[in-house]
């Protein structure tokens, strides 16, 4: 395979984007507008194959289209943070949008860091400026494509913005989905192999990290060709979550239970967390 010198190209290769981009599609000079400044292209490229959701489970961007949007695109920072610069200013190294060159947010994470671009020159230059709650900075001389590519790549150190070598990275539209938890008996069965038995039974699956302490187990997975996010445990009892698109609840509902019959498992109780579904 050639490589490719779209860092957008390579990203799409690495992480598929979803097959509907969710907010990612209006008009991009109306947004303009209302922002005040026009957005570098490539961005908009990026915003245009994913939409709204999340890259590695922490990084959402923030896109300008869609009424319920809560990450909407917006030149807020300076509205936000202006009075505690007021009272800190060694805390605010730099200028906030739309201030001169001030930093104008494209993405949050789920710990509440911003990263911005620092809207110097033409915006096709404007680099990247991670900003934490701690009031730390990291500066990358590179565009929204260049950076996130380089991020889920694992070629690039940051410490504000930590990737996980041993995970494969991926990205979530922002759809609803409705939650199941499953409290389970044991089985017969040892739980690395129940665990096996499960992943085989509902596969191919992808990791999403996992989790030992004294003895209880937290992994999590996706189904790769649904989406469907599952976590199974012992952490707080024997369990099974499982979060799904509404439309897919009989679906996920008998894929699940009888992977849970493979494992030799039986169902104690099904709660719905979130959501109309139920599988009762």
């Amino acid at each position: 395979m050639i490589d490719s010198p779209d860092p957008l190209a390579r990203i799409m290769e690495r992480v598929p984007p979803p097959v509907e981009a969710v907010n990612g599609s209006g008009d991009w000079g109306a947004a303009e507008r209302v922002l005040g400044t026009p957005l570098p292209d490539d961005f908009k490229r990026v915003v245009a194959a994913y939409g709204r959701g999340d890259f590695w489970g922490a990084l959402c961007l923030c896109t300008p289209f869609g009424d319920d949007n809560p990450v909407r695109l917006r030149a807020d920072l300076l509205e936000d943070f202006g009075p505690s610069r007021d009272r800190w200013p060694e805390k605010y190294p730099y200028p906030l949008f739309p201030e001169p060159g001030g930093l104008l947010a494209w993405a949050v994470t789920d710990t509440g860091t911003h990263l911005c671009w620092l809207t110097v020159g033409p915006p096709a230059s404007w680099p990247v400026v991670i900003w934490s709650r701690d009031d730390a900075y990291e500066r990358f001389d590179r565009g929204v494509a260049a950076f996130l590519e380089e991020w889920l790549s694992g070629r690039l150190t940051s410490e504000l913005l930590p990737a996980d070598p041993d995970l494969a990275p991926w990205f979530d539209a922002a759809v609803d989905r409705d939650h199941i938890y499953l409290q389970l008996d044991e089985g017969p069965l040892p739980y690395p192999e129940r665990l096996r038995i499960l992943r085989e039974a509902l596969g191919p699956t992808a990791d999403r990290g996992s989790y030992e302490y004294q003895g209880s187990r937290q992994d999590h997975f996706v189904v790769t060709e649904t989406g469907w996010q599952l976590t199974y445990e012992t952490a707080y009892g024997h369990q099974l979550r499982v979060a799904f698109p509404p439309a897919d609840s009989a679906r996920a509902r008998d894929a699940v239970l009888a992977a849970l019959a493979r494992m030799g498992c039986a169902v104690q109780s099904v709660s719905p967390v979130h959501g109309t579904s139920s599988w009762a």
